[in-house]
């Protein structure tokens, strides 16, 4: 099987909802950091180019395809877009090393991109004409990016069945809540994230991060979707409704080193898994123990692990079902510092790992995230040759 590198990793800062960048597209943010990550790069080399994203109404026709042609690759680069809901980065990024182990192609483009600010609200059914009455738009943010197409319910409202499941109380999730906001602040101060962010005209860094945020303070805010005094989600201990995008380019080892490209990591494996819409939270652990099952490694031998923080109580509840301890666990900051745009996060997680294994802070690293409807993705990183 063909060896698969990363060579190169840039994102845009991730914005607030409607805040620096709501005046970008999902296909502007994801040129700004193709165009970066492709600084140095001859974009003539690339076979393929593969992005993710869910919000793509009022978009123009293939997102991938756009943001290709637009970083200024050849017109003969094909292109697709790829919606795994909040996997559909991690996705991209492993629908490239497939392509590249199996030959296809020995050089793809890929990530994700989301502009939830810009999510359109529709006109169902209008086609047909309105005869009499009123008509309702649909709020396609939370159609087709937050609520569960089988049930109805906000994803919150999965993360409150496991707080019950689970006991995990408001107090632990705050606590842990302001943990990543303290984690992430210690490693922006630590100048962690430079290597990774592309400055936008719009925005030099991360705008979502809280980084005062206390545990006593986030206790003051009101649960959000479950308000008969049982609640325990808020806006607080969950992650962010935001901006963003993620390029990675993924290499054939033989090409990285024959024409003399920095490696900064080696993509080991990876899945996608489905499990419980109604414990979609838990997509994690068992995209996780499948992949250690896999490759026949305990998760202890990882010593970076990347879980994303949809919510502080899903987070817990892997945490609890993987036996791994919070101080193992998304060491810089997640998801409810950094921010969620949906379609980007999973190659955001993919990209943080590969940049702590070249800067030498991991040999081995794991990154997983949570899917909506039910599903859980995680890729491997490895320092070394597989």
């Amino acid at each position: 099987m063909n060896e698969v590198c990363i060579v190169a990793a840039r994102r845009t800062p991730i914005g607030r909802f409607l805040g620096a960048l709501s005046g970008e597209s999902a296909v502007d943010l994801g040129v700004h950091a193709s165009r970066a990550v492709l600084d140095g790069l001859p974009g003539g080399r690339v076979g393929q180019v593969i992005f993710g994203n869910v919000l793509s109404a009022g978009l123009g026709m293939n997102v991938a395809r756009q943001i290709g042609i637009g970083a200024g690759l050849p017109v003969t680069t094909p292109a697709f877009t790829v919606n795994t809901m909040c996997g559909s980065g991690m996705q991209a990024v492993l629908l490239a090393y497939q392509a590249i182990c199996s030959g296809e192609t020995d050089v793809v483009l890929c990530g994700g991109t989301e502009s939830m600010s810009n999510a359109p609200h529709l006109l169902q059914r209008s086609r047909t004409g309105i005869k009499l009455g009123n008509a309702t738009l649909a709020d396609s943010l939370l159609s087709d990016g937050l609520l569960d197409a089988f049930s109805g319910d906000h994803m919150a409202l999965t993360a409150e069945q496991l707080a019950v499941e689970y006991n995990v109380t408001r107090r632990e999730q705050d606590g842990y809540a302001a943990l990543s906001q303290q984690r992430y602040s210690t490693a922006f101060n630590a100048g962690v994230f430079e290597c990774e962010v592309a400055a936008h005209d719009s925005l030099k860094e991360d705008e979502h991060p809280r980084p005062e945020a206390t545990a006593e303070q986030l206790a003051d805010l009101k649960p959000v979707f479950v308000r008969d005094g049982t609640g325990t989600v808020t806006a607080g201990n969950a992650s962010g409704v935001n901006d963003g995008a993620v390029a990675i380019v993924l290499a054939h080892r033989q090409v990285a080193e024959s024409e003399d490209w920095p490696i900064l990591a080696t993509m080991t494996g990876g899945c996608i898994v489905g499990c419980d819409p109604q414990k979609m939270g838990l997509g994690p652990v068992h995209a996780v123990r499948r992949v250690c099952r896999e490759q026949a490694v305990p998760i202890e031998a990882f010593d970076a692990i990347e879980i994303n923080e949809a919510f502080a109580v899903q987070t817990l509840a892997c945490l609890n079902e993987l036996q791994l301890s919070s101080d193992a666990v998304n060491t810089c900051g997640g998801a409810i510092a950094l921010g969620h745009p949906i379609g980007a996060t999973g190659a955001r997680i993919v990209a943080h790992l590969a940049h702590r294994i070249h800067n030498g802070e991991s040999g081995h690293a794991i990154g997983s995230l949570c899917i909506g409807g039910g599903m859980g993705a995680a890729v491997t990183l490895s320092s070394a040759p597989s």
